[in-house]
């Protein structure tokens, strides 16, 4: 993770890249942020419950079946929350701006009752609340999700015990239909706690959590129950539970059946689903179908009408229609018959075209945002990335809102850039804290790159680089460690607000120490380790508004911004990063002299060494686009092994990574782009450090300070010497990113802890780990009198009132 030893003022050109205004957020502190509508709405053909038919059966697509119906296992996945979500207590759910609300079918009120000297929170039960063999649901089933979650007994498997470990104690209350949870730390996010709640039946012993909860749930109480689980036909049934004393289920059963996401045009196409995810380019067929469906389309039959005959020669032109007839009733017996059966395919083939366009005019493609976001992730462990210095040219090279555009344009939904690593827009703690790092400018990126010792002299200089290899070159398989994508890093504990390095989790396998490019050769007498002046350290670095506030101060984002000292000096120098910028992109062979660029309203040459030519006029620049050529230190190439998976449904994700790596290309930083199969993409590259760059997703929540703590805390070494990342897959963090999340998760006034939140974001923005890119997609193809489901984003789904449109009364 972090460097050790002195910590090093920073170089004045990262000082002048890193200078951040004062105000990043606008108006982030008077609450005109707080609030406002999603990016996207929800998209589920809400109906009223008068106008949704009682009974049906709705098939719904999931990847697979559960593997464990315990939603706090590891293992658990969406099956499994669909499952809890349809027939367990949610004591909160969300509405689709991710906020938490009281569901009152399980509560009458849910409350902080004492903060001092506890805090102390009283839920009251609605009062027919029963699990289905008619006990009453009370303290006791609190009690025992507790002291299962808690994190003290380790014959519990639990995945996690977030909030669980601060309660101190549970009684029950006034009467059987009070429950009080005291807490020995105050918990700002203790709405998130007892959702699902499980009967004391199944968390009650270590056998039934461990074992008994993954294959069965003997007990729910929900408007569904399980019914059966059929791993053979790959289905499972829920039907309406007749105790459920909520408003009764509109659907007779709900059926989730596994159809993988390369099988879910058969499946609709089939008629055996009747809600599922799909990809854009499914997508795409579903909305042509029913575009093309229409009543008086061009070409389209009426509905009902029987299948059309197809032409043998249909969508040919007429020469080559002509030309294969000939061919098929030639003399030419062979060919002759290689024609017709060529012929025979087409037919069997458009026939197979028109079914499922058929089909497909059943259907209608609801689209909303997922509250998901994809990110690029930086590996700071080691290598050229473990200088925090690189990790933001390479963040600064980026165009997120370009890459936003290319994913969610076409789709028809907002394309805007996710501002925050732990919020998404809609959501009362979003802000976008993206100027705690800086917006797109190539110039700044190869500052950075320069200061950082990655030159384009650097390539040339001692081994050439290796030949054929370019910037987004494919491998389909790792390279050899050998390689120069990553550099030998020692182990090391990380230091606050610094860039995270050092050794790999746990359990990971061992890498090579010559996995990476060299660092720059270290003086005499020093050991192999970088050179303490390339080392990233907060000395001459000031945080806005963490100083002691005035009186009349009010909460806002603090960011990280220049000393006054060190601010001046940045000053200085700026004109300096920018001028050499030119010499950076210019190819040796066209500028034989150190050449600066011309200063806008100056004369060509101002800014150059007597007797230097000015640059040719219209001369393309790394501003404009133009390629950077290779960068390099000790005649090492900057190169970055850039992870995918390979998978079907992974075509948009791998062409945002030509996208990236294009414009990473434009600063001359190389990409070796690594496609391996989906089953081996995060346990094996991901989580075990095996990158440096890599793209994936990560949830939205409404509880950031504790859903986030885990993504972006500085990792720990452990006894082993091992490091203990939790799921910081960057192995970026620091110091004051943790001291912030934690004082947002014990901080009980809500406008606060969103504040907290933001300045965490902040902080992570700077530190260069992971850059968020764009909210995911939410594509569903529903059946187009399916009601009350669809894309839901953020919000809870509302099982009961899920069914199909009645008949319209004549």
């Amino acid at each position: 993770m972090s460097h050790v030893g002195v910590r090093a003022l920073r170089s004045a050109a990262l000082l002048t890249s890193g200078a951040l205004a004062v105000s990043v957020l606008a108006g982030c502190s008077s609450g005109d942020d707080e609030g406002g509508a999603p990016a996207a709405p929800a998209d589920i053909a809400a109906a009223p419950r008068a106008s949704v038919a009682d009974g049906g059966t709705l098939r719904w697509a999931v990847d697979a079946l559960p593997a464990t119906f315990n939603a706090f296992q590891a293992d658990a996945d969406a099956a499994t929350a669909r499952v809890a979500d349809a027939v367990l207590p949610s004591l909160f759910t969300l509405d689709e701006r991710g906020r938490p609300q009281l569901n009152r079918d399980y509560l009458e009120s849910a409350e902080i009752i004492e903060r001092e000297p506890r805090q102390v929170v009283r839920y009251r039960l609605h009062q027919q609340a029963v699990w289905s063999d008619g006990r009453e649901i009370g303290a006791p089933d609190f009690v025992a999700q507790w002291r299962a979650l808690r994190g003290r007994d380790s014959a519990y498997w639990t995945a996690r015990n977030a909030g669980y470990e601060r309660i101190e104690k549970i009684e029950r209350g006034a009467d059987d239909l009070e429950v009080r949870v005291t807490f020995a730390k105050p918990y700002a996010d203790w709405k998130s706690l007892f959702t699902p709640l499980y009967p004391k039946e199944i968390t009650g012993s270590p056998a039934a959590f461990n074992d008994g909860a993954r294959t069965t749930l003997p007990k729910t109480a929900g408007p569904f129950r399980l019914k059966t689980v059929d791993k053979k036909a790959g289905t499972l049934t829920l039907v309406r539970d007749p105790r459920w004393w909520g408003a009764p289920a509109k659907l007779d059963s709900l059926v989730l059946r596994a159809v993988p996401r390369d099988r879910r045009a058969q499946a609709l196409t089939a008629n055996t689903v009747d809600i599922a995810d799909v990809d854009a380019a499914l997508a795409a067929r579903v909305t042509r179908a029913a575009r093309e469906g229409k009543a008086g389309a061009p070409g389209s039959p009426a509905p009902g009408s029987p299948a059309p005959l197809i032409a043998p020669d249909s969508g040919k032109a007429p020469s080559a229609a002509l030309e294969s007839w000939a061919t098929a009733h030639g003399s030419d017996k062979a060919k002759a018959a290689a024609e017709r059966a060529a012929r025979l395919r087409e037919r069997r083939a458009a026939a197979a075209d028109e079914a499922e366009r058929r089909a497909l005019r059943a259907y209608v493609v609801r689209k909303t945002l997922e509250p998901a976001y994809t990110q690029l992730a930086l590996n700071g462990e080691s290598g050229p990335l473990a200088d925090e210095r690189v990790r933001r040219a390479v963040a600064r090279a980026l165009d997120r809102r370009e890459l936003a555009q290319s994913v969610l344009a076409p789709l028809g939904l907002p394309a805007e850039p996710v501002g925050s690593h732990l919020a998404l827009a809609g959501q009362d703690a979003y802000a976008d804290s993206s100027g705690a790092l800086g917006s797109q400018d190539t110039e700044e990126a190869l500052a950075l790159l320069a200061d950082a010792g990655w030159t384009k002299d650097g390539a040339r200089a001692g081994a050439a680089p290796k030949d054929g290899t370019k910037a987004g070159a494919e491998a389909t398989a790792a390279p050899s460690k050998g390689t120069a994508s990553k550099g030998a890093a020692p182990k090391a504990a990380a230091s606050d607000d610094a860039g995270s390095r050092g050794a790999r989790p746990a359990g990971s396998p061992s890498k090579a120490p010559s996995r990476g490019a060299s660092p720059a050769a270290a003086p005499a007498g020093t050991s192999g380790t970088a050179r303490t002046a390339d080392l990233p350290s907060d000395e001459g670095w000031y945080v806005v508004g963490d100083e002691k506030p005035a009186a009349d101060s009010r909460p806002g984002t603090r960011v990280l911004a220049p000393a006054p000292a060190p601010a001046v000096h940045s000053r200085l120098v700026t004109g300096q990063a920018r001028a050499l910028t030119g010499a950076l992109t210019a190819d040796s062979q066209d500028a034989p002299a150190l050449q600066r660029p011309k200063a806008q309203g100056g004369a060509p040459g101002a800014y150059a060494p007597a007797g230097t030519a000015a640059p040719a006029t219209g001369a393309p620049s790394a501003a404009a686009g133009a390629p950077a050529g290779p960068l390099g230190k000790d005649g090492q190439p900057l190169t970055l092994r850039f992870v995918l998976p390979s998978g079907p449904g992974s075509e948009s994700l791998r062409a945002v990574g030509d996208r990236i790596a294009a414009m990473l290309d434009r600063i001359g930083v190389r990409t070796e782009i690594t496609k391996v199969p989906d089953a081996s993409f995060f346990k094996d590259h991901i989580a075990s450090g095996d990158y440096d760059l890599a793209l994936y997703s990560w949830p939205g929540t409404a509880y950031p300070a504790t859903d986030g703590r885990p993504i972006y805390a500085k990792p720990q070494p452990a006894t082993d010497g091992s490091l203990l990342v939790e799921q910081n897959y960057t192995r970026v963090g620091t110091d004051h990113i943790d001291q912030l999340f934690e004082r947002a998760a014990a901080e009980l006034d809500e406008k606060a802890a969103r504040d907290l939140v933001r300045q965490a974001d902040a902080r992570i923005w700077a530190a260069a780990g992971s850059i968020p890119l764009f909210q995911r997609p939410e594509l569903v193809a529903v059946r187009k009198n399916v009601v009350n489901a669809g894309a839901f984003g953020f919000a809870t789904p509302d099982y009961e009132n899920i069914g199909f449109a009645a008949p319209k009364k004549k």
